[in-house]
């Protein structure tokens, strides 16, 4: 099965893998001599942070939690319990999973407005302990809160532990009235919760401004 995406000036079509069964998008080389030299030698820039994957020990009781420590909303469950669990060869080299690591469910979340939470519960006899701010890696997830002190009590209420009191935020984040703090979830991952209601300050050497919800 083969669909033309006519408006993509670089001739994309969509395709049927027949192997996987999942629609693979590529450029159509034999449109490629219509398009513009620009649209070819430009790299492409990406639009933004569409999700941020975690994984977790027990995706319900991830679930829970985010719901009621944040208010998350489950968008749609890419994996259920009941289908087969991802794993095999192909799956292995296409996520970089170690021999043998089955995906077993997997699920988007959305937590206020900005990336999604793709959340896996995945087996493997691999396990790493939970990323921290010194390891190598992605060390937390912020979330930008109106009330500090209520979204920490909750955050509490709901599973977490606060890792100190809030305090002010760095350079370019330390605006009147900003806090700040770390919140470890049941499973060992870091969520920042973090107050800005002056927003950031940038200098004359800032090319851009962060996006804040």
């Amino acid at each position: 099965m083969e669909v033309v995406l006519t408006e993509s000036p670089a001739h994309l079509v969509k395709r049927l893998d027949p192997s996987s069964g999942l629609a693979v998008i590529a450029i159509d080389e034999t449109r490629a001599d219509d398009v513009p030299s620009e649209s070819r030698t430009t790299p492409p820039v990406p639009r933004g942070i569409n999700h941020i994957g975690l994984t977790v020990p027990d995706l319900e009781a991830a679930t829970r939690f985010l719901v009621d420590a944040f208010g998350a909303k489950v968008a749609y469950d890419g994996l259920l319990r009941s289908d087969p669990p991802r794993s095999g060869a192909e799956v292995e080299a296409q996520l970089g999973l170690p021999p043998g690591a089955r995906i077993i469910v997997q699920r988007m979340i959305v937590i206020g407005t900005g990336p999604g939470l793709e959340v896996f519960e995945v087996e493997t006899d691999e396990r790493q302990g939970p990323a921290g701010l010194a390891d190598i890696g992605w060390g937390h997830v912020a979330l930008l809160v109106d009330d500090i002190d209520a979204s920490l009590a909750r955050a509490v209420e709901a599973g977490g532990e606060a890792l100190d009191e809030p305090h002010g935020n760095s350079r370019h984040e330390d605006t009147p009235g900003n806090a700040s703090i770390y919140v470890r979830a049941p499973w060992g991952s870091i969520f920042e919760l973090q107050s800005l209601p002056n927003g950031h300050w940038y200098g004359p050497g800032s090319e851009t401004e962060v996006w804040t919800p």
